[in-house]
């Protein structure tokens, strides 16, 4: 018999997941034929963009029956690692979280839990046979949505609101950027980073500043920089997540990642006997599903779709390589 192992958020407080807790997680695991074990430790709420990501692609390997899924969300990195470790005691096969901002205390972890498998979202290196890696690759859809921005501003200002300058908010910043340049090779660029993960108000009050400075597009690399975009009544931009629906008339498109393609390259290593202390990020490309555009046809000029789309299939089939760079935008 398989059982259902997805908690809502509301089951986890019950359960005494919450922080503060005599246990982080008392979490009870129950056997099944085939599906694999595996936790999510989330440090932001599974409502913030990238973690969404992680917890629908979760979500849905459980609804096939190929894993059993249980979370923790808003964990902070003092008690990250215990978490970790609580996980593995009970039984958690596969892990899925993410190193930034405890990258030492996480390998540590692992390596005294060589049967379990760590799939840490980090900007470091995987190590030994059991601590994989892998960074938010959806660079390839931010310039394709950079494109779109480049012809359909007035003013020729870009604003990005972004977390923190770590490598891969870095490039998602600057794929963005090098789509609208080039089709706007005169743009000016806004940039300002939140310094954290999930702080709406925080980068409402950013993306607020940079219209005042003149930006009429903005690119929402956080949560919270389209409330500010919808407030003033321009376009935006999100990243990750499709925001489409909850600002229909203010985001025209979405840099969509894909955890999915990630997940299955990972749980296939393990059910083959593979180590899976290995760099998983190339999964998230677009060619192989984990990452693109989605837009408003009725929001977008068509003959702006038209030369985008063409850059589209280019980089599907290998022929345009979007750069990868990592250097703190200015």
């Amino acid at each position: 018999m398989t059982h259902d192992f997805r908690i809502n958020r509301r089951r986890l407080i019950q359960s005494g997941l919450a922080i503060g807790g005599t246990s982080l997680l008392p979490v009870s695991w129950v056997m099944a034929d085939t599906p694999v074990k595996v936790a999510g430790v989330h440090a932001s709420p599974v409502e913030n963009a990238w973690n969404s990501r992680l917890h629908v692609a979760m979500l849905e390997a459980a609804e096939r029956g190929e894993i059993e899924y249980v979370f923790s969300e808003g964990i902070a990195g003092t008690d990250y690692s215990r978490a970790l470790r609580e996980f593995a005691e009970q039984g958690a096969e596969v892990i899925v979280g993410e190193a930034y901002a405890v990258e030492r205390e996480a390998r540590q972890v692992a390596g005294d839990y060589p049967e379990t498998t760590f799939i840490l979202g980090s900007s470091g290196k995987p190590e030994g046979d059991n601590f994989g890696t892998f960074g938010t690759w959806n660079h390839e859809a931010a310039y394709l949505c950079g494109m779109l921005a480049g012809r359909m501003s007035e003013s020729g200002v870009f604003g990005a609101v972004g977390a923190i300058p770590i490598p891969e908010v870095n490039m998602l910043i600057n794929g963005f950027r090098a789509g609208v340049n080039s089709v706007r090779p005169d743009a000016t660029h806004k940039v300002n980073f939140i310094g954290t993960f999930f702080d709406p108000p925080k980068a409402r009050e950013a993306g607020l500043a940079q219209i005042d400075s003149g930006a009429d597009i903005l690119f929402g690399e956080r949560i919270g920089t389209a409330d500010a975009a919808k407030e003033r009544g321009i376009r935006a931009i999100g990243s990750l997540t499709d925001y489409s629906d909850r600002y229909p008339e203010t985001v025209f498109c979405n840099a969509i990642w894909n955890f999915g393609p990630i997940l299955a390259a990972a749980l296939a290593d393990r059910a083959a006997g593979n180590p899976t202390g290995k760099d998983y990020t190339a999964f998230g490309l677009m060619k192989e599903g984990g990452n693109d555009i989605a837009f408003n046809p009725d929001m977008v000029p068509a003959d702006a779709v038209a030369e985008m789309e063409k850059v589209r299939a280019a980089i599907k089939s290998g022929e345009f390589e979007v750069e990868v760079d990592f250097s703190e935008p200015s």
